[in-house]
């Protein structure tokens, strides 16, 4: 039977998503689900986002449901965890008139094959009036998966609650409505107990005609990564995540970028490396007052005259300081310094060097007379007018522009007596080595069979520092499932962004993988990469609530440990990330065309970064030099290391002189 078009609509309940609309990812996701997956059945006729308030809550799903129209389906997302501002549940809970457990079953018992973190979500689902009512976790990731195991059974209950005849509903019996959900009986085996006891309800559930919920999560959202208690007989012996270009994990990591916070610092040179996040305009003139662009003395010359020869007293001084200046008169002159106010009256400056001294007071420390040896000084000569420089309510800064230490930008801030700026937060990283065989870089003594001594945390470290971002150092976790997830828990309520060494490989006690996935309920959007070096690099995103109760995502970024890999892909991936979150775009290394300067053997069907000293050739050109052997595991590459050449896939031998591009980690010296 064919159901007619049911309205449905969106409720986001997140203060985070209320302040920035436009980094809500939950809306477009649930859409795209309802439209790709929902047969036919469904127009998304509202979508709105509100804070976390019971009573804004409820007034919305009230409005959506107390009225002559009233949509078939209400779909909220966020507020159902533990923190203290989850309040879905008890502002939905009094509004409901039929409880659905069962809907509610469906959704946990999906998300259990996904993660046991689902035990920490408190939906509830029910009718109100004509309006079935389902409340969806906070994360786009757990929302989809709950929605897509109840999706298909949707239209069947939405068209009972709207008072359609059940009897004609269920007149082909389960078989029938099964068919007409598109749904099987044998998945849902999946949900139950694997043990020899038969948990089925079928004769019961056959009476009244109802389909049991299944998941319709497919493989790839589900955990792919090694499950760390199955031990080293059932890891995967190939890696199960796809290989993906540097080009397309580029984009996955554009797709998921932090999305961006403002927040207002003070004017001081600890603002070089923001970003402006509103343009700023001039709060006052700069000069605020007529200044004197020469040492000499001021002058009035008549309107349409010029200046006189001839010797005039000098009546007074003006300096370059705070005070009151005396009137001129015609006739008179002040002596004046560069940068000065001109004095009340004054029309102009005769330069120093244009004057001779005619007589000097009785004491002989100051001038009494000079003469003024040429007559061609016009009005307004030698002055700086009131905001010939900067004119108060002028665009001083636009939004985007960066403090850059070079100094300008800071210097038309301070000028102009602006005391804070609202700028774009900058993320901090976190950066963790991980391994039982890292030590600490310095420990004294020599090294036991099978130690490491810790360089990628170190040089990491470094690098972000260079870029202009707070880091914390996050130390050594061990290759142990709870030691990994406890150093990452406590790191994503410190750190926007945490990057990894080590650990992302095939091994038995490579742990990142599934620590993202199977404790910390992450979405790895890619764990291997076409490049050399850099092959097994991991990036996903970390749901998390915060201490105020807003669902938020971090960023992790599993870099190899092998040291050139990871340097290679911290600036490959990381470095456009953390500055298109401080609102510098998505802006990576510079590339430019060097010449080489040497042959240089291409031996990989993947793109690899060869590490490079690059400097200007005495033609002017920029030419390129080989670090060396390009072994990942050899710091001793990236010594002197100022670009990476990006060499094609293949077994080509670029010969000398040919042009290859490269990007550009450091200063050329």
């Amino acid at each position: 039977m064919d159901s007619p078009c049911l309205k449905a609509a969106i409720l986001i309940i997140s203060d985070t998503a209320h302040a920035t609309p436009i980094a809500d990812k939950t809306i477009p996701l649930l859409t795209n689900v309802i439209a790709e997956e929902g047969d036919g059945h469904w127009t998304v006729e509202k979508r709105c986002i509100i804070p976390d308030d019971e009573d804004e809550i409820k007034w919305k799903i009230e409005e959506w449901c107390d009225n002559e129209a009233p949509v078939n389906l209400i779909i909220t997302s966020g507020g159902t965890g533990f923190a203290v501002k989850d309040r879905t549940p008890e502002a939905i809970s009094p509004l409901i008139q039929r409880h659905a457990p069962g809907l509610v079953h469906g959704m946990l018992a999906a998300s259990l094959q996904v993660t046991p973190f689902a035990m920490m979500s408190r939906p509830v689902a029910g009718v109100r009036n004509k309006t079935l009512i389902i409340t969806l976790p906070g994360s786009p990731k757990g929302a989809k998966e709950n929605l897509q195991a109840i999706l298909k059974l949707l239209p069947h209950a939405c068209q009972q609650v709207a008072g359609a005849d059940s009897r004609s509903l269920h007149a082909g019996g389960v078989t029938k409505l099964e068919e007409d959900a598109r749904v099987g009986r044998q998945p849902f085996m999946d949900l139950r107990h694997h043990h020899s006891h038969d948990h089925s309800h079928s004769t019961a559930q056959g009476a009244h005609g109802h389909a049991v919920p299944r998941a319709h999560t497919s493989a790839s959202d589900r955990p792919i990564s090694n499950d760390p208690q199955a031990g080293p007989t059932r890891r995967h012996r190939d890696s199960p995540y796809p290989m993906v270009s540097v080009e397309e994990a580029t984009k996955l990591v554009s797709d998921h970028a932090l999305p961006l916070k403002v927040t207002s610092v003070p004017v001081n040179p600890s603002l070089v490396g923001y970003v402006l996040a509103e343009s700023l305009t001039a709060r006052e003139n700069v000069p605020a007052f007529r200044a004197s662009i020469v040492d000499g003395y001021a002058i009035v010359a008549s309107e349409g005259t010029r200046g006189k020869k001839g010797v005039f007293p000098v009546v007074s001084v003006s300096h370059a300081a705070p005070g009151e200046v005396q009137p001129l008169k015609m006739g008179q002159v002040a002596r004046i310094t560069t940068g000065a106010p001109l004095p009340p009256g004054a029309t102009s400056v005769v330069m120093v060097e244009d004057t001779i001294l005619r007589s000097m007071t009785e004491n002989g420390k100051e001038e009494k007379e000079i003469e003024i040896l040429t007559d061609a000084i016009k009005p307004n000569e030698n002055v700086r007018e009131v905001g010939s420089d900067i004119r108060a309510g002028e665009v001083l800064l636009e939004r985007g522009d960066r403090i850059t230490a070079v100094g300008g930008e800071l210097g038309l801030l301070t000028s102009v007596g602006q005391r804070e700026v609202v700028v774009y937060k900058k993320p901090t990283v976190g950066i963790l080595s991980t391994g039982d065989e890292i030590i600490q870089h310095d420990r004294p003594g020599p090294l036991r069979l099978g130690e490491v001594r810790d360089c990628n945390r170190p040089t990491v470290k470094a690098a972000v520092q260079s870029w202009g971002y707070e880091v914390k150092d996050l130390g050594i976790a061990k290759d142990t499932p709870g030691a990994l997830e406890n150093t990452l828990r406590d790191a994503l309520r410190s750190v926007d962004v945490i990057v990894t060494t080590g650990g992302v490989s095939m091994g038995e006690l490579d742990l990142l993988k599934p620590t993202i996935e199977r404790s910390l309920g992450g979405t790895i959007h890619f764990g291997r990469v076409a490049m050399k070096p850099g092959k097994p690099t991991t990036f996903a995103t970390i749901p998390f609530k915060s201490n105020e109760g807003n669902d938020e995502y971090r960023l992790i970024f599993s870099l190899p440990g092998n040291p050139a890999s990871a340097i290679v892909t911290l600036h490959l991936f990381v470095l456009p990330s953390l500055n298109y979150t401080s609102g510098r775009g998505n802006r990576g290394l510079p590339k430019m065309t060097v010449v080489l300067d040497e042959d240089i053997q291409c031996a990989d069907k993947r793109a690899e970064y060869h590490r490079a000293s690059v400097g200007v050739g005495i033609t002017g050109k920029l030419h390129a030099t080989s670090t060396g052997g390009q072994r990942s595991s050899r710091v001793g590459s990236l010594k002197a290391a100022n670009a990476l050449l990006c060499l094609p896939p293949g077994h080509e031998v670029l010969k000398k002189g040919q042009t290859v591009e490269a990007l550009l980690m450091g200063q050329i010296e």
